[in-house]
């Protein structure tokens, strides 16, 4: 009997449109993986073990089978966007139990391109942080579980990197996609702001925050974004030798990117000169005022997303993020910084079609109860472990994080790809030519 457990998307859809399988098959198959893994990485708050099965059966019974692009495809949706029947709780005790009564638009696309929903995922509260842990649980990283998965869609990201989902639909406003994915070997694209519909939290983290998949294979990171943003076709003509810039720099005054991240984005940036791109070391002008930049931000957009909530229901790290963040709120309204950032880089890019970096400075903590800690440990922790990522959310374009490099132990590197507006389709192109140069092992060997 075949397997369905731990094939990709594609392979999954394609078996599933040619009646080699069927969506209940496939789904069944992954519950049972859930059931007998998800004690030890901790990535589902909710697994759908009844809905799940009868949604596959109206799969099964569309007209429209032959067509769809994700046909019976067993999916798990980040525990922030709404999912019609289920509670959006959003990683907080302060949030209500109260079942949605219509699936987030990114959602509503997955189904209709005949994805099937097994559950939402572990989230931070409020999804401030880049480690995954709360009263829902926490998110472990599959290929080292004494680590976190990341955040903020930790859980998402070790569904998929235990091989319990083979696709997850995650978001990103200060890396939670990409570093998540970076820590658990996986392919994730932040798209450039309005590609794919965003309507997460109470603005978006005002524009800065934007949905994505995670997948174990750039075909699959390629498929479901076009299905997230609507359109069967994400690709553009692009010139065969593109000019790539590597910079190991990071873009946080005072953090240090360590020895494996820096080699892995080295070894990486040799694979694609070797491979006909004009490659050169090259750092772009990040301004001192970066950093606060960024805190600001980041702050503001919990501020805003903690509004009318039972303050006295947070997390005690969550209280004092939002607190700072309100004296913050009306600068990051305005956009002016961010604009001011995007008119700074914008010669850089001009330049160079792509920007080679490290994914993360370091490996990711360890999986401990972080939620119960002090919020300027917290601030601390993320901002050394993870401070390649926000720039591109302040500028609302393209990133990726993309595996690339192991760690002795057998766990994953990864680098990150940053294009200007509108070059998801170049950045997938580099990736696809990393992935055939140097394949990754696409899950953890958990059993």
């Amino acid at each position: 009997m075949t397997s369905w457990v731990g094939r990709t998307a594609a392979e999954i859809a394609a078996a599933v449109r040619e009646k080699r399988t069927t969506p209940r098959e496939v789904v069944a198959e992954h519950l049972a993986r859930i059931e007998q893994l998800d004690g030890r990485v901790g990535a589902f708050r909710r697994v759908r073990a009844d809905a799940a099965p009868a949604e596959a059966d109206e799969v099964a019974d569309r007209t429209d089978l032959a067509e769809l692009p994700l046909a019976g495809v067993p999916v798990a949706v980040k525990d922030n966007l709404a999912v019609r029947g289920e509670s959006t709780r959003n990683g907080s005790a302060a949030t209500p139990d109260t079942p949605a009564d219509h699936d987030h638009v990114t959602v509503a696309r997955l189904r209709a391109a005949g994805a099937v929903v097994v559950g939402l995922t572990n989230v931070p509260e409020l999804c401030v942080f880049g480690t995954t842990e709360g009263v829902f649980g926490a998110a472990r990283n599959p290929w080292d579980t004494s680590r976190t998965a990341g955040g903020s869609s930790g859980g998402s990201a070790a569904a998929v990197a235990a091989g319990l989902v083979p696709i997850a639909l995650g978001n990103d406003g200060m890396g939670s996609l990409r570093i998540p994915a970076a820590n658990c070997g996986l392919v994730t694209i932040k798209p450039g702001h309005g590609t794919v519909p965003a309507g997460i939290g109470n603005g978006d983290w005002f524009g800065m925050s934007e949905n994505g998949p995670l997948a174990t294979t750039v075909e699959d990171a390629r498929l479901m974004l076009q299905v997230l943003a609507g359109r069967r076709e994400t690709s553009t003509k692009q010139p065969a030798a593109l000019t790539i810039a590597l910079s190991l720099r990071s873009p946080v005054l005072g953090v240090r990117v360590s020895r494996p991240y820096a080699e892995a984005a080295r070894s990486a940036a040799t694979v694609l000169a070797e491979a006909g791109h004009d490659v050169h070391p090259a750092d772009p002008p990040y301004p001192w005022w970066l950093g606060t930049t960024s805190l600001a931000h980041w702050t503001a957009g919990t501020a805003v997303d903690a509004e009318g909530l039972d303050t006295g229901r947070l997390a005690r790290r969550t209280r004092v993020h939002a607190s700072v963040g309100r004296r913050f709120v009306h600068g990051a309204r305005s956009g002016a910084r961010r604009e001011q950032l995007r008119r700074i880089l914008e010669p850089f890019f001009s330049e160079h079609d792509i920007l080679l970096t490290p994914a993360l400075a370091r490996r990711s903590p360890a999986a401990e109860p972080w939620h119960e800690r002090g919020w300027l440990r917290n601030i601390l922790v993320n901002t050394n472990y993870s401070p390649m990522t926000p720039p591109w959310n302040l500028t609302g374009w393209p990133a990726m994080s993309v595996p690339f490099g192991t760690f002795p132990n057998g766990a994953p590197c990864a680098v990150q790809l940053v294009g200007r507006p509108g070059s998801e389709a170049a950045l997938l192109d580099v990736a696809g030519r990393l992935e055939s140069l140097q394949p990754w092992r696409r899950t953890a060997p958990l059993g």
